[in-house]
Formats: C-alpha cells, sequence, structure tokens
C-alpha cells in the first residue's frame, strides 16, 4: 500500500469526524464519537473486556520495545496504587540521538498538510479507542483511580480531548488559505500581481511531561495538538505512570509508520529513578513547545526557565465554593458530597474551600446553621461511602505516599467535622484507601488562614466560616487572583450574590459552575464544550482546548511570487 493510497484512505475514513468536531466546537453541543459504557466495546476491530485485561496482563513484568533510535538502557519500576509491581521496562534514550532523530522526519510530515495530519492523528486515537479496555487498566494501576473513572476518564474523555485539540489545530492552521492571488490596480499602469503560498510550519520538537494522576487525559490536549500542527513530540512520562503514555506512543509510532512518515516523530523519554531529565529536556534548544500539568513549582520554573520554548501549564489552584443559600438543599448535599469523595480528591477540579456564612443558609428545609450545614455535609459523604464496595468504586486509591501524608497532617489545622476513615479493598489489599476529610476552619482568624489559602491536594476539603455573602465572595476573589482555580462553585437563590460571584469569577478569570445539584458535577468538564481552566489565573497559563491552545504552535511562513 503506497502513502498517497494511505493519504486517501485516512482523509476519506476520518473527514466526517473532524467536520463534525468542528461543529461541536462552534455550537458547545454534547457529541463524542468514543463509547463511554465498556459494552461497547468488543465488536467491529475493538478488544472487549476479557481480551483488554489479558492484553494488560501480558505486558507485565515485559520490556516494551518501541523500536526507537539511542536506546541506551532499559528502565522502569512502576508500583500501582493498588499493590502489585508492573514490573515492565521501557527504552531510555541517549537524547542527543534520540532528537536528531526527531528533527529529520518533520519536513514530511510539514508537507502532507493540515487535513493529512489531523487525519493521520484521529486514525491514533481511533486505534488507541479500539483499545479502551486495555488502556482503562494501564491508567488504574498507574493512577490509582477505581475501574470505571479509569476507564471514562483515561479512555473515552482523554480521546474527546485529543480529538478537541486536533479540531482546535485544523481550524487554526485553515484560517489562512493556502495560497492566495493578490492584484493592485495602478491606474494606467498595468496592475501589480503575486501569487502569494501560506504554509503552517511547525516550530519543532514539542515535549510532554505527562502527570501521575490522569496521564492520558492531561497529556494528550499537547501531544495532539502538537502533533497535528506539525511538530514532532517527545513524551516525558511521569515515573509512576509511564505505561498509559508509552501505550500513546506506541501507537503513534505504528500509525505514523503505516501511513509513509517517519515513526521517530513521536516518542516516549522515561527516566531512571532520580534522574530528573524533565529539567534537562526543557531547556534543550531542539524544544521549542512544552506541555506540562503538576506542581506549581515546577511549572513556575519551566515558565522563568524554558525560555526557548512556548510553555503550556497547568498548576495547582484552590478550588472554592460558596454557600449562601439553596432550594434543593439535599441536591446540593449529594452533589457537593459526590464531588468531594470523586477519585479520593485527587482532581486539579476537586473543590477544597467551602465558604458558609457563619450565621447559616436559607434553603427549602429552612434555615440551616454554619455547623449544621456542615455536619448535614459529612452525614451526606458518610452515607454517600458507606458502603465498603461503592466507596472503592469511588474513591479509587490514593495515588502516592504524599497524598496520605497531607491527609493525615490536614486534620490537625482545625476542627474535625468529618474524620477520614480507612476502607479494606478485597481485590487489592495493599491499596491505600481513604474517605474524604472535612475540618473547620474560621475565615476571620489569621492562623486558619495558612491552611486554606494553600492546595492540600488529596481527599482534604475545609469548610470556611465568613461573616457574609459579601465577605465570602471577597475571599473568593482574593483566592482566585492569588493562588488561582481550576473550578469556582456557587449556590444561591439570590441573583444578586450570583451575580456578584459570576462578576468576580469574570475579572479574576475563573470557570463556574451555579447551583449544581443533579448529575453534573463541578469537577467534571466536558470536551468540545467546557474549557477546563481558563489560562487567566495562577492555577494554569492555558485552557484546554480553545485557539490559543494551539494557534502559538505553529507559525505562517509565506512565499510570494510575481505573476
Amino acid at each position: 500500500m503506497t502513502a498517497e493510497l494511505t493519504a486517501h484512505q485516512l482523509i476519506d475514513k476520518h473527514r466526517p469526524t473532524l467536520d463534525q468536531a468542528l461543529e461541536t466546537i462552534r455550537t458547545r453541543a454534547y457529541w463524542s464519537p468514543h463509547p463511554e459504557h465498556p459494552k461497547a466495546y468488543g465488536e467491529n476491530g475493538s478488544l472487549s473486556a476479557a481480551d483488554g485485561k489479558a492484553a494488560f496482563d501480558a505486558l507485565l513484568g515485559g520490556r516494551m520495545d518501541l523500536g526507537q533510535p539511542g536506546t541506551d538502557d532499559w528502565v522502569g519500576g512502576e508500583v500501582s496504587p493498588y499493590g502489585p509491581a508492573l514490573g515492565i521496562t521501557y527504552p531510555h534514550a541517549d537524547i542527543d540521538v534520540l532528537l536528531t532523530a526527531m528533527r529529520a522526519g518533520m519536513r514530511a510530515w510539514r508537507d502532507a498538510g493540515a487535513e493529512l495530519r489531523a487525519a493521520t492523528c484521529l486514525e491514533i486515537l481511533a486505534r488507541i479507542s479500539a483499545r479502551t479496555h486495555e488502556f482503562a487498566h494501564a491508567v488504574m494501576h498507574t493512577s490509582g483511580q477505581a475501574f470505571m473513572m479509569a476507564f471514562q476518564a483515561g479512555g473515552p474523555h482523554a480521546q474527546d480531548r485529543g480529538l478537541e485539540a486536533v479540531a482546535y489545530a485544523y481550524a487554526e492552521q485553515s484560517r489562512t488559505p493556502g495560497t492566495a492571488e493578490w492584484t493592485k490596480p495602478q491606474g494606467k499602469r498595468d496592475p501589480l500581481a503575486l501569487t502569494k503560498q501560506f504554509t503552517p510550519v511547525p516550530r519543532g520538537i514539542a515535549l510532554v511531561i505527562g502527570c501521575n494522576t490522569f496521564p492520558t487525559w492531561n497529556g494528550y490536549p499537547g501531544l495532539f495538538a502538537s502533533l497535528a500542527t506539525g511538530n514532532a513530540v517527545l513524551v516525558k512520562p511521569h515515573p509512576r505512570a509511564v505505561l498509559p503514555l508509552a501505550l500513546t506512543v506506541q501507537v503513534a509510532r505504528e500509525v505514523l509508520a503505516e501511513a509513509g512518515f517517519d515513526p521517530n516523530l513521536v516518542a516516549l523519554a522515561p527516566e531512571r529513578p532520580g534522574e530528573g531529565i524533565a529539567k534537562t529536556l526543557a531547556v534543550r534548544p531542539e524544544i521549542k513547545i512544552i506541555d506540562y500539568t503538576g506542581s506549581t513549582a515546577f511549572g513556575d520554573w519551566l515558565e522563568a526557565n524554558a525560555r526557548q520554548a512556548q510553555v503550556y501549564t497547568e498548576k495547582a489552584g484552590v478550588n472554592t465554593v460558596v454557600v449562601e443559600s439553596t432550594d434543593d438543599y439535599q441536591g446540593m448535599l449529594a452533589n457537593l458530597a459526590f464531588s468531594l469523595s470523586l477519585y479520593s480528591g485527587q482532581m486539579c477540579t476537586t473543590p477544597q474551600n467551602l465558604l458558609i456564612p457563619r450565621d447559616g443558609i436559607t434553603t427549602d428545609a429552612g434555615h440551616r446553621t454554619y455547623d449544621e450545614v456542615v455536619a448535614d455535609l459529612a452525614a451526606a459523604v458518610s452515607g454517600l461511602l458507606g458502603d465498603d464496595a461503592r466507596a472503592n468504586a469511588l474513591l479509587g486509591a490514593l495515588v502516592n505516599p504524599d497524598v496520605k501524608a497531607r491527609l493525615e497532617a490536614a486534620s490537625g489545622l482545625g476542627e474535625v467535622a468529618l474524620p477520614s476513615r480507612e476502607i479494606g479493598n478485597p481485590d487489592f489489599p495493599d491499596a491505600v484507601v481513604r474517605t474524604p476529610l472535612i475540618v473547620k476552619l474560621d475565615g476571620a482568624k489569621p492562623d486558619d488562614e495558612a491552611a486554606y489559602r494553600s492546595e492540600c491536594f488529596g481527599p482534604v476539603s475545609f469548610a470556611v466560616a465568613v461573616d457574609s455573602a459579601a465577605d465570602a465572595v471577597e475571599l473568593l476573589r482574593r483566592t482566585v487572583r492569588d493562588k488561582g482555580a481550576m473550578t469556582v462553585g456557587a449556590y444561591t437563590t439570590s441573583e444578586e450574590v450570583a451575580q456578584a460571584v459570576e462578576e468576580a469569577c469574570l475579572e479574576e478569570c475563573a470557570q463556574l459552575s451555579l447551583n449544581l445539584t443533579g448529575g453534573v458535577y463541578v469537577n467534571q468538564t466536558a470536551a468540545f464544550s467546557d474549557f477546563h481552566g481558563s489560562g487567566g489565573n495562577p492555577a494554569a497559563n492555558s485552557a484546554l482546548c480553545d485557539g490559543a491552545f494551539v494557534a502559538n504552535r505553529f507559525r505562517v511562513v509565506e512565499v510570494r511570487r510575481e505573476n
């Protein structure tokens, strides 16, 4: 099969999906080509649940040879948060050799054009989608997510975010025509006439620095945005979560080779223990784009030091919910309880600070004091997680010992309204599973401010007593301005309070959810419709996904010729 024939096949196969994605990012309606339910897989070439589990099991204890140039060692060491060691080793690279090889294929990839690049990326995503069950186990046993969350967030939701990035990349590259005829009248003289050619050209090699908690969901937007805009992509996975991104790189290299492109356009760069290769790679002159999700400290370091690169960061923030009043008290409590519990609070979008007037709130169940609201929320969380089987399915496992240490230390920060309890997992006895902790703090006490004004990543929330709704809005504003926030929530029946919260979020550039009492939660975002982060406050300098996320990954070079 020739590369030219493959190009036609790829475009014919994937152009309808690309067109639908382009339409959906315009309308912001619901759409997904990737099924959320596990039973949807097992036909038309996709792996069934049993086949996916078997494929994952076959990887354990083995060597994943990606065929990359410059391999000088084999590294590994992943241990599942559920207990078992994965025992998989990956190719460690001589970076000089690998980066040189990655650049070699960029000219052909650039010349392929935006449409073929997009179609090739969609083929990569389609093949990943067919292996969703396998990827789900890989995400579960590197992130600690419970299986269903790993299946959905690590599978179809991540694939949606990758497709969304491809759609934005194609839209931005297509904004300028490939050629134009330019004619300027000159009165009695012959007009000036030029033919102009416009080519989107990549910046260079893009570096994706993976995270431990959501390796695919957070990794795919940058990976596919850079690849679709013509750049080669080097993936540096988190040492505890190599496998999901290694599988991704494996699929990408296979598709690129079959489509007639250099497979080294996508490569993996795992590291030896303590090597700290991300800092070394980040300042290499060949690296022109960096995507990073993780701590504020390292994100700030990248922004300050990787000056040769366009840096996109998602860092830490202090997510806040204002609780002023509600006309669905039980719905509010249930919604908040689920939001606090999902994946043990190990999401960058999980609420941390609940700002509650100390005089209480009005509800459809009557007036509730601050203490009653906190006690009722604690009861809602306890009720939600009272059954251990259900609790395990919602909480998953703590991703690393640092989360457990923060959780244990947080109980000494104030009055404990809901203690965290240990839950056993009968399938994985070594898993560390903990329910959420809720601590009461006083917004008027300077000693409490240090706690609620810092991110405490994990299953920890602070019920902060404030003097009034106005004080809550002002504290929200200062928190977002100084510390950043990926999400903001508010419960109020007052149009005046709602407008004040909305204005604070507009001014400080934070994404707001109002009065969620049903099956949509503040810590969830839908691809093609919701923006994840805003890029306008300290929690992140970019949003997933918008035009700004892709437009600076390429530049347009013009060639003019006289007619």
